[in-house]
């Protein structure tokens, strides 16, 4: 079994902070995006997790294209969260996984109108044709 890594990446982008939030388990990467209002504080995601863990919504699995992870010293890991820090947040993948959620939710959402949609149909059918019978017994 894969040892399982997950990262949480908090931007700006205007006009609200969004939270980027990956994990690659067993090979599989997955990524959610998290809306916050005004900037929040380190305490506060930390809440909004535990609060809502289960209920958020990840992309579909894609493959993991990451080789196994070394031990890393404490001062290098300081060293590339810096360097991460100073580069831009969201990287092609989550953009990539993010994209195939938009698209999953929209195919989603349109069969869910088109299913409403017939349905509506069927019941204002099934109401003409009540109304037929009433005026032909009426006769």
């Amino acid at each position: 079994m894969k040892p399982a890594r997950s990262t949480l990446t908090v931007t700006f982008e205007a006009p609200f902070w969004v939270g980027l939030y990956e994990r690659e388990e067993e090979g599989l990467y997955q990524v959610c995006k998290i809306t916050f209002g005004a900037e929040p504080k380190d305490y506060e995601v930390y809440a909004f997790l535990q609060r809502h863990w289960r209920s958020l919504t990840f992309s579909p699995p894609l493959p993991a294209e990451r080789g196994p992870t070394a031990r890393i010293s404490p001062k290098r890991l300081q060293r590339e969260i810096k360097k991460q820090l100073q580069t831009p947040a969201i990287g092609t993948k989550a953009q990539q996984a993010m994209q195939l959620q938009r698209e999953q939710r929209a195919q989603a959402r349109k069969a869910h109108t088109r299913q409403n949609k017939a349905a509506e149909q069927d019941r204002q059918y099934a109401l003409r044709r009540e109304k037929r019978k009433e005026r032909h017994k009426g006769h």
